[in-house]
This record gives C-alpha cells, sequence and structure tokens, in this order.
C-alpha cells in the first residue's frame, strides 16, 4: 500500500480550534469491524458500551512545557524551540535534542537565551529535518526552569495563539495524567471526566493505567510512498507487572482490553509476549504498526480523528482495516464531527 491510499478531504472549519466547554461532550461514532458498519453516538454513553469483565487502559503521561521562546546572542533573532527528547544525563547532563526555528540560522555554536536569561543554550550539533542537539545552562533545575518560562506546545494545526493563564495547559492534558515527559496529549483521553470513569467501574470492567511518553514520532509525517518504508521513532512506556496482571485475567475470563488512544494501543503491542500474554515492560516502544500488522494485545480502541496519511491514520487503519475507515472518515466528515485533538472520538470495536 502506498500512503497516498490513506488520504481524505476535510474541510479546515472541521478541525477544532478549541475544546468543548465540557469534556465528555464530545460526540463519538462507534465502528462496528465485525458488521462493517457504525453508528452515531455520544462519548458519555461509552460506559453503555463496555462489559463487566473488560479492561479499559489509560495513558497517564503529562504534557510538559516542551515550546521554548527565546532569542539569538547577540543578534536578538528570535528562536523557537521544541524539545523533543533528553539526551541520556548520565552522559550528558541538560541536553537534548529539538525541532528548531529557524533551523537554518541555528547553526553549531549558536548562543540562544529564553525567559530573560533564566535558561542560557548553546547549539552543539545539526542533525537532519531540524533538529539541533541543545545545551542548557540554569541556575535552577533545569525542569523546573522549563516550567516555568515553557508554554504547552499545542498542534500545528491549531490556528491561533496558546491561551494566556492555564487555560491550553489545563485543557490540552488529560484528568489523569501524572507521570511527566510528554510533547503532546494523547488525545483520545482528553474526553473523560471523574463521573465517566464512575460508570465505567460501577458496570464492573476494570480501569487501569500505563506510561507512554508521546514524542515526535508520533506526529511526524510520514516521509515515504511506500507505507512499509515509514519507521515511527521509539517513545519511552512503561507498563507496570499490577496493570499487566489485570488485564490478562480479564482476557482469560472473556474480557476485552479497549486502549484509549493509538499511544496506549502501541504501548500494549509492544508489551505482548510470543505467548499472547501481555507482560510488565519498560523501555523504548519502537514498534511500527501499519496495515498488514495483526494485533494481538488490544480489542478495541477509542482514538480521535487523526490527519490524511499520517502514522496514527494507519495504525487504526490497521485494526479496522483501510476501507471501513476510510469510509468511516468520511461520514464523519458529512455529518460534520470535529476532527484532531480537540475534536470528537471513535470507538471502534
Amino acid at each position: 500500500m502506498r500512503v497516498a491510499d490513506f488520504d481524505y478531504d476535510l474541510p479546515a472549519e472541521l478541525i477544532a480550534q478549541h475544546p468543548l466547554s465540557q469534556r465528555d461532550a464530545s460526540r463519538m461514532l462507534i465502528v462496528d469491524r465485525a458488521t462493517q458498519t457504525w453508528s452515531d453516538s455520544a462519548f458519555a454513553s461509552l460506559p453503555d458500551c463496555l462489559r463487566s469483565n473488560d479492561v479499559l487502559v489509560l495513558n497517564n503521561t503529562r504534557v510538559f512545557a516542551a515550546r521554548l521562546l527565546g532569542q539569538r546572542s547577540p543578534s536578538g533573532g528570535a528562536v523557537e524551540l521544541l524539545l523533543l527528547r533528553e539526551i541520556d544525563s548520565h552522559i550528558a547532563p541538560n541536553v537534548w535534542s529539538a525541532l528548531a526555528k529557524p533551523a537554518r540560522r541555528l547553526r553549531t555554536g549558536t548562543q540562544i537565551t529564553f525567559g530573560e536569561g533564566k535558561l542560557r543554550a548553546e547549539v552543539i550539533e545539526s542533525l537532519d529535518d531540524g533538529v539541533r542537539v541543545i545545551r542548557f545552562e540554569s541556575e535552577r533545575p533545569l525542569n523546573a526552569v522549563i516550567d516555568e518560562i515553557g508554554q504547552t506546545p499545542l498542534p500545528p494545526y491549531i490556528k491561533r495563539e496558546t491561551e494566556a493563564s492555564s487555560a491550553d495547559g489545563e485543557r490540552y492534558q488529560t484528568i489523569y495524567a501524572r507521570e511527566r515527559g510528554a510533547i503532546a496529549a494523547p488525545t483520545a483521553g482528553l474526553h473523560f471526566t471523574p463521573r465517566v470513569l464512575q460508570e465505567i467501574e460501577a458496570r464492573g470492567a476494570r480501569v487501569v493505567e500505563i506510561t507512554l511518553h508521546v514524542g515526535y514520532g508520533t506526529f511526524e509525517p510520514v516521509r515515504t510512498e511506500v507505507i512499509g518504508e515509514h519507521r515511527v521513532a521509539p517513545e519511552w512506556f512503561s507498563v507496570s507487572d499490577e496493570a499487566a496482571q489485570v488485564m490478562n485475567r480479564a482476557r482469560a475470563a472473556g474480557g476485552r482490553i479497549i486502549a484509549v488512544g493509538t499511544t496506549t494501543a502501541r504501548a500494549l503491542e509492544s508489551s505482548v509476549r510470543d505467548d499472547g500474554q501481555i507482560g510488565p515492560r519498560s523501555g523504548f516502544a519502537d514498534l511500527t504498526i501499519v496495515p498488514g500488522y495483526r494485533f494481538r494485545a488490544v480489542d478495541a480502541q477509542l482514538t480521535n480523528f487523526h490527519l490524511p496519511r499520517s502514522s496514527l491514520l494507519l495504525l487504526v487503519s490497521a485494526f479496522a482495516g483501510r476501507k471501513l475507515m476510510i469510509a468511516a472518515y468520511e461520514h464523519a466528515v458529512q455529518q460534520r464531527y470535529r476532527f484532531y485533538s480537540f475534536g470528537d472520538c471513535m470507538l471502534v470495536l
């Protein structure tokens, strides 16, 4: 298959620029793989779709203020960095890889200041695709300074400035976000409220948490024409022994493992063993899921609507089938669902 097979037409006005005032007020398209059909619903009805022995799996990663705005020294030219990954701190403390703008002006040796001098940096290596390796210096712990002067890194298709105060910082975060380390939210989880989670558990379904720190690989463009040649960059994840046991017991009792988001699906599929059991594991998920992949850990997925030609659309198409998924997306466009991070969602059964 080619990446062009995963294109669809989307009017720009359907790209959600703001979240709804109530998290659980989103619409939900329910897609049934067995019958190759779909139906319009609401996210608030998700508990009605679950069985008493199902397990809902959440990604509890927390987005940090990974967008830094600064100035080159001594020219004062504007600089924007999107922090991607910290280099091994035991080898090189306070060194990160970052997407840089304007990359062409940030050559090796360039000095940068942020937050009126609270943070200083030097470009120590230039990599491909606008990525730079940056060494930071600050008088206080680096993470504390980043959290103070950085901004929430909203996706580029949200065509507005980051809102003042903590509005975006709070809404572009799940209510169960705990483990700091993501540069983008696991957006399928943005719909959940305490009430919805309580209703799910009241029905006898279990809720467990795993962690996958969403990185650049999740939203990096697919630059190959043939999908089998694309590789999603590794992302750190962790599945605890307790979570694995809950999921394996549920599976043995006939329950389903329902992944909330593509990032959760990637973590779970990276944890499944040869015997089909989900094992406890921490490390880097380097699995790339495209059509032709056979899922072994995930039985259903809750997911938002994804960009055309994206690795995330490839993943859900691998799960549901390309023909069914593209048809469901076309229906969502016709029914004027809200798309992408702050948009509506889809439950694929």
